[in-house]
């Protein structure tokens, strides 16, 4: 395995296997890897030759007070993980070498500007953020230049717009979900979850919990029944988390690929349950999938 910093030493190695006709994933991550980012890149490995899994804590998604600082790094630990799941390649940059300087990653001259698929769910909360993911994606895109890319179902908004740069800017690479991976209680596995207190951490299944019972009442038999979207429900939802300490951003059913709200369910088409909460200093985030032929098992 090889660890590069480098851009056009990424570019090289990538080079060289394309001309033996080799196939290349990528798994792009801010490191302090888990099981969850091991799952991405067995899933990367079956898809390719070789996988290249990229760590930079990217500064341009992250908004002001949030935890850019204090955001866990563990490179060591990180590159050994990727070395006993073969990774090929190992991309760390740093900042000068993705952004120039810190002034040009804050304000670059060109940036993208995002329009509907961000109006709920995450983006109202976090402003800047998916440019900001977009940003750095593109750019990955663009050194890597991989066949399949794969990311993680718990940040689905942001699947749903990467899926939709590779289209819009003619890249040509297969975008793939992995499902989220949990704790044997159900919580999402999250480098964030470390910010958790002991009594935070008992209480934060609820949230996964609470998503499983909206889908529930959504579907009957294992099937998406076509019934209007129970907004008491959901506020009686809402209302035992904020009970239980969580401060609630939003919980909500949107349709897909446009992640708008949806007032009803119908058939045929593909829907997320998704919910954000602050539990003490840690934003959670999750999500269900309703019953789409293309992602089974999604919610393991």
């Amino acid at each position: 395995m090889k660890l590069l910093h480098k851009k056009n030493e990424v570019r090289q190695k990538v080079l060289e296997w394309r001309r033996k006709d080799q196939r290349v994933a990528l798994v792009p991550t801010m490191g302090a890897l888990h099981d969850g980012h091991l799952s991405l890149v067995n899933q990367a490995k079956q898809h390719a030759d070789h996988v290249v899994v990229s760590i930079f804590v990217n500064p341009t998604q992250f908004g002001p007070g949030e935890d850019f600082e204090q955001y866990p790094r563990s490179l060591g630990s990180d590159v050994e993980m990727c070395r006993q799941e073969m990774v090929s390649l190992v991309f760390a940059p740093d900042y000068s070498e993705m952004y120039g300087t810190d002034e040009q990653a804050r304000h670059p001259y060109l940036s993208f500007r995002i329009t509907k698929m961000t109006d709920h769910l995450c983006g109202p909360f976090r402003p800047g953020h998916f440019e900001g993911v977009l940003q750095v994606v593109n750019k990955l895109f663009n050194i890597v230049q991989p066949d399949v890319a794969v990311f993680g179902q718990k940040d689905i908004q942001q699947w749903y717009l990467i899926r939709q740069l590779a289209v819009e800017q003619d890249h040509p690479v297969e975008i793939l979900m992995g499902p989220t991976r949990r704790e044997p209680d159900g919580l999402a596995r999250s480098s964030r979850n470390v910010y958790l207190s002991g009594h935070e951490r008992k209480v934060a299944p609820m949230l996964f919990q609470t998503l499983q019972r909206v889908r529930t009442g959504l579907e009957k038999n294992g099937k998406l029944e076509a019934v209007p979207v129970d907004e008491t429900i959901i506020s009686q939802e809402v209302k035992r988390l904020r009970e239980n300490g969580f401060n609630v951003e939003y919980f909500s059913v949107v349709s897909t690929p446009d992640l708008q709200p949806a007032d009803a369910i119908e058939h045929g088409q593909t829907y997320i349950i998704a919910a954000a909460a602050r539990l003490g200093k840690t934003r959670l985030i999750d999500n269900l999938l309703l019953s789409h032929k293309d992602f089974l098992n999604h919610d393991a």
